[in-house]
């Protein structure tokens, strides 16, 4: 196959992630493209209902359709997964997130076929051990997750550390990407998952005041607990330039490298609507006092190092981006 030719499958490519992918790998005329995806995706219809694909398959058809295609196959973006913070169905999220990962990258080593797939910051727990994404077997033994999909994605990251340490087969290039706070276009239908941004905007829309949390912990003031933000498109150009960089692999943070308020992001929020800021800050509910985070920031240095040189939007940027260009029109989807 020809360098920079072939079809492209995307798993989650109806989801919040992976539909902005589709969108941007349509725009630049790769392809042909294949979502992978359930049917019953909520709210997948609209994500992906203007993108021209080549093909939509249920996950479980998705080997026998590589196996028929393994010599057209040019990358494989693995975005999907069981992303419930609060789902507690552990062989659920075995069988969505650990094996069927762990499937793709045995056929992307025998079939010669990039893998970028999506890991999580929540494999740091509380960040307790920071946020270094450093990818050694050693480094990832000391993480503690604080929920099933966080553990879930550290199963993988650490299977995959085992496997490249053991000289086992590896695809021709493989990432795994450590998204922090992502908030975008297309996230409407995740529901209590949807970041902050997407939550609070119809008050704010309204003229009405935003809710955001007090703070349990006398180091962060209400509205203080501070998180690593990042555009969605960001985490698009970053996947896009792993696709135009097939030297590079590893595993990688994706974030803006500095964390901000809750109450800074409401701020951006109301600025992007031209109105003054109005937030009251109210209860944390008690089952989430206990493990919350106050603090993310990503250490960005080993994908600045790998050569991506691109600058993050700013909350203020994304804020109003995402504001202007999608939550304040009669169809937000991308």
């Amino acid at each position: 196959m020809a360098a920079g030719s072939g079809m492209i499958i995307v798993t989650g490519g109806a989801g919040f992630i992976g539909s902005n992918l589709v969108a941007a790998l349509e725009e630049r005329g790769a392809g042909p493209l294949v979502v992978c995806d359930r049917a019953s995706a909520g709210g997948s219809g609209r994500t992906i209902a203007k993108r021209r694909l080549e093909a939509r398959i249920e996950p479980a058809a998705l080997l026998p359709f590589l196996d028929a295609n393994a010599g057209s196959v040019r990358a494989v973006f693995h975005l999907g997964a069981t992303s419930s913070t609060t789902e507690t169905d552990a062989s659920l999220l075995a069988r969505n997130n650990f094996r069927f990962t762990m499937d793709l990258w045995r056929w992307c080593a025998a079939a010669d076929v990039p893998l970028i797939y999506a890991s999580s910051a929540a494999t740091y727990g509380d960040g307790g051990c920071g946020f270094d994404d450093d990818g050694s077997i050693a480094a990832l033994a000391r993480l503690k997750p604080l929920n099933g999909y966080g553990r879930s994605k550290y199963l993988v990251d650490r299977r995959i550390a085992h496997a490249l340490a053991a000289g086992a087969p590896r695809p021709p290039q493989w990432a795994g990407l450590k998204f922090f706070n992502v908030y975008g276009p297309n996230e409407d239908h995740k529901g209590g998952q949807k970041s902050v941004v997407a939550a609070i905007y119809p008050d704010a829309a309204r003229g009405r005041p935003v809710r955001l949390f007090k703070s349990y912990d006398r180091r962060y003031p209400d509205g203080g607990q501070r998180r690593d933000f990042v555009w969605v498109g960001d985490c698009v150009a970053v996947m896009l330039w792993l696709m135009d960089n097939p030297s590079v692999s590893g595993l990688f943070n994706v974030g803006t490298g500095t964390a901000r308020t809750f109450t800074d992001l409401a701020r951006a929020l109301f600025a992007a609507l031209g109105r003054e800021p109005q937030i009251d800050y109210v209860e944390m509910p008690e089952a989430m006092r206990a493990h919350y985070q106050y603090f993310t920031e990503a250490r960005m240095e080993r994908l600045r190092r790998a050569g991506y040189a691109t600058p993050f939007a700013t909350i203020e940027d994304g804020v109003r981006r995402y504001v202007q260009d999608h939550l304040s029109r009669a169809d937000p989807c991308r």
